[in-house]
């Protein structure tokens, strides 16, 4: 039985549990033997050559610091990376093809940017070796047999030229400060096509701003031109779709899939599921425990990588890496009108010095999550912020008395409370019960880090811990800006069906503005669509049904969808495919 030690540092913390409590507990140290140690940062070490595997201090670390993992017993080989004694280890990588888009789908924390940073050269493997990296020669020698030998070897005499969209496109203000899009997208275009991609991803209004003044959305797109404009033999994006609206994701996914040739190869790492689907052509599933190992599988069709990641078992591998299925419920694509309403609210206009909004009167009933999609820049935040009263409208109209909950987009992680200390700070009596731990909780994997401080929480916890403050307020309202960003497929169907439960049981309504246009279609009773010109005017329509909604937006977005006839999950129509032509011809972009 293959076995590994992972202590994640920044949960551990020796004074608060008495002492080394791991240390004194451990069996093997009681007979006088050394497994576990401290560590010369004043954490603790595990000697993984004599740990049993008893799993007494994983039971017993207050912090859940600690974490003994038998890999899977058909995982024979040595892992291709380590970072540290009892740290992450990453086995397989992807291999790249050409003239073909592979997607790589998987939780946070299991090696997917890791595997990426290798294949780009960024991070040379260790074969497990983290005190010594070894030389080429000997890397070479052991995946000599492999297709990925092939590569690596290409990599290590420089014959590929690599172009790479990072992950953290934020580190581009640090990179490229007091420069503008302009200036820095002429030293990049090796290609003569940067004019083109500027109109095609819509930046041509922002050409003279300043790197500094951009926003999330507009520092993805401009990673993502800066990265397809480059002469390359391989295109590498990590998670492209973030901060960016649903019009955004497909003019990007059409994007990276225009750079697919004979010659090229693209890897793309993405969460959005209906993203993923429409732009691969294969899928890689990784697997694993999070912040412990991770494990490629190979290549696989993209229904069935997809399909098989949804059903946590690899039939391939016989390999079961998760005890559950995750299931695409049947709902009804009607908005219900049984429901008594809960608002009816005012027409309303807000007018900035260069941005006008306008609102219709809307009608919001209990038990119903509304959702709200649209481009950026149309006045979607704003509307929240109209309704929540953090804006008053041009008219200064006196609005309901309702109890709101707004879960903003941003959200604050300067916080040096303990996840726990934070949610029973802001919480009703109900905390305590038994159905919030089990349907918010433990639904929303919050559990393993109520001990965490706020401020050392990942993207995706410190979501999930907002969104948990939310529902743990009384309210008859609640406003959430998109929740499902940072976040992982498995989590993002989770944190829908726990709000949509949280609405129907405490016959509230809430509403949601998000551009995974997969999570709204599983969470939406019924759906606003903000229509207009970006940055200089919005209006709405709707509430719509489902149904109408969804065929609006996906008109507007020249895709069709249709449902996998085994998961029930949504799934983008290939352009021109004799589905896509049949719905087209019906006017029936939505299944």
């Amino acid at each position: 039985m293959t076995r590994i030690a992972v202590i994640e540092k920044g949960k551990c913390n020796p004074l608060k549990c008495g002492n080394y409590l791991c240390i004194r507990l451990c069996p093997v140290n009681k007979t006088g033997g050394e497994c576990i140690i401290e560590s010369p940062d004043k954490k603790v070490e595990i000697m993984e050559n004599t740990c049993t595997g008893c799993n007494i201090c994983c039971k017993k670390c207050p912090f859940e610091a600690i974490h003994i993992i038998n890999l899977p017993e058909k995982l024979k080989e040595d892992p291709i990376h380590r970072f540290s004694k009892n740290s992450f280890e990453l086995f397989n990588l992807p291999t790249p093809k050409k003239n073909t888009v592979i997607g790589i789908i998987g939780r946070n924390g299991i090696g997917k940017t890791t595997a990426l940073s290798i294949l780009a050269g960024a991070i040379k493997p260790n074969l497990g070796n983290y005190k010594i990296s070894p030389e080429d020669n000997i890397i070479l020698h052991k995946y000599s047999t492999k297709e990925i030998g092939e590569y690596l070897k290409k990599l290590f005499k420089k014959e590929l030229k690599i172009s790479y969209k990072p992950q953290r496109v934020e580190l581009l203000v640090e990179l490229y400060q007091e420069k503008t899009i302009k200036e820095l997208l002429k030293k990049v275009d090796e290609k003569n096509i940067i004019k083109e991609l500027i109109k095609d991803l819509d930046m041509e209004n922002l050409l003279d701003r300043r790197i500094e003044e951009l926003s999330g959305g507009e520092l993805q797109r401009l990673a993502i031109i800066a990265t397809a404009s480059k002469k390359a033999d391989l295109y590498y994006f990590d998670e492209p779709s973030s901060f960016c609206d649903i019009t955004q994701r497909i003019k990007i996914a059409k994007l990276i899939r225009s750079l697919k040739t004979p010659k090229t190869s693209i890897i793309v790492i993405e969460h959005d599921l209906a993203t993923l689907d429409y732009i691969s052509d294969e899928i890689n599933i990784v697997y694993g425990e999070h912040a412990c190992y991770g494990i490629f599988s190979q290549s696989k069709s993209v229904r069935r990588g997809i399909n098989e990641y949804l059903d946590g078992y690899l039939p391939d591998e016989n390999i079961k890496f998760r005890n559950y299925s995750i299931n695409f419920q049947e709902s009804n694509a009607e908005r219900s009108l049984k429901t008594d309403p809960l608002l009816i609210f005012p027409k309303l206009k807000k007018t900035f010095p260069s941005f006008k909004l306008e609102i219709n009167s809307i009608e919001i009933r209990k038990n119903e999550v509304l959702t709200i999609m649209g481009a950026n820049g149309l006045g979607k935040t704003t509307f929240l912020k109209l309704i929540s009263k953090e804006l008053e409208d041009d008219e200064k109209t006196k609005l309901s008395d309702l109890r709101i909950i707004f879960k903003h987009q941003y959200l604050d992680n300067n916080i040096e409370k303990t996840v726990e200390e934070f949610l029973k700070e802001n919480a009703s009596q109900e905390y305590s019960s038994g159905w919030y731990k089990t349907n918010i909780l433990e639904k929303l994997n919050i559990k393993t880090i109520l001990k965490n401080k706020i401020k050392y929480l990942s993207g995706g916890e410190l979501q999930k811990v907002h969104i948990a403050k939310a529902l743990s307020q009384e309210c008859d309202l609640i406003l959430m800006d998109e929740p499902s960003a940072f976040i992982d497929i498995e989590d993002r169907l989770n944190v829908a069906e726990v709000i949509k439960e949280f609405t129907i049981k405490k016959e509230i309504a809430t509403i949601v503005v998000d551009h995974d246009i997969q999570f709204i279609d599983y969470i939406s009773d019924a759906l606003i669509l903000f229509t207009g010109e970006p940055g200089k005017n919005g209006k709405i329509e709707g509430p719509l049904n489902k149904t109408e909604g969804m065929n609006k937006i996906l008109k507007i977005l020249d895709i069709t969808y249709r449902k996998d006839k085994e998961t029930k999950r949504p799934r983008i129509n290939k352009p021109e495919s004799q589905l896509d032509k049949e719905q087209r011809a019906k006017n029936k972009f939505y299944y």
